[in-house]
């Protein structure tokens, strides 16, 4: 098998293409958001497909304004949302996809990781708190987790890299410390870790190009209003793939 092309994340652009008018986008997202909102409606009642969406990116890179901008309009019934933190001693004494798959989507439900896994072989491996080896036997078990998730109960998964520049994280960053409406994103170690930029984006190369089936998204995500197009656009298309009808009525 031939060895991917590695990723190049600083090579990739983090705006929007200058030919686009920002007003224009936003409308069409919007379009795009109720459409979404029907086919997920749809999606949960006919309940054959189900959709594992991984939002992964730098701190500050707009997880959580995405979910809320993208996702807020949705059956609520038919989507749930899991952030994850560091594991518990719990979730430590199993394997490292034992709490992940807990929260993998049935079918008819939209399942939202915010950060994912893939911690597993990022902030771990930035820290050193695990070996090469280990993040290689990781990333092995990554690739059959998800390829399992496909074969055995038919999960689409949307991987989306939220792309930013390092001079917009740090611009945000510092904007928790001085906006009062932010304040309470503010965390004291975000800086800290902003230091070892090189360092997480040389993992997240390696991430992207060696679990790259199915292919991640990378999103340029230094605009909101343009993250937010990117994302719509590929769940819309995502949904409409799935080529839905409401089932028929029940018979007793």
């Amino acid at each position: 098998m031939a060895r991917p092309t590695p990723i190049k994340l600083a090579k990739l652009p983090t705006r929007a293409p200058k030919s686009l008018d920002k007003d224009k986008i936003k409308n069409i997202t919007k379009g795009y958001l109720d459409e979404i909102n029907t086919l997920q409606n749809l999606m949960y009642a006919e309940s054959k497909h189900s959709l594992l969406v991984i939002i992964q990116g730098m701190d500050a890179s707009g997880k959580d304004g995405l979910i809320r901008d993208v996702f807020t309009n949705v059956n609520p019934l038919g989507i749930q949302v899991k952030s994850w933190k560091a594991p518990t001693a719990e979730e430590l004494a199993h394997d490292f996809l034992w709490r992940i798959h807990q929260h993998t989507p049935a079918k008819g439900m939209i399942q939202l990781h915010n950060r994912s896994h893939y911690e597993d072989i990022l902030i771990t491996r930035v820290h050193q708190w695990i070996d090469d080896n280990t993040a290689k036997k990781r990333i092995q078990s990554i690739s059959n987790f998800e390829n399992h998730l496909f074969e055995n109960n038919q999960t689409t998964i949307l991987k989306f890299y939220l792309h930013i520049s390092h001079e917009e994280q740090l611009l945000r960053l510092n904007e928790r410390m001085q906006i009062p409406e932010k304040m309470w994103k503010y965390n004291e170690n975000d800086l800290k870790e902003s230091e070892l930029w090189d360092d997480y984006m040389k993992y997240y190369e390696e991430a992207i190009t060696l679990c790259n089936r199915p292919e991640w998204i990378i999103v340029p995500s230094d605009q909101n209003w343009y993250k937010n197009y990117v994302v719509a656009e590929t769940l819309l298309k995502t949904l409409k793939s799935f080529k839905m009808e409401f089932p028929g009525m029940k018979k007793g």
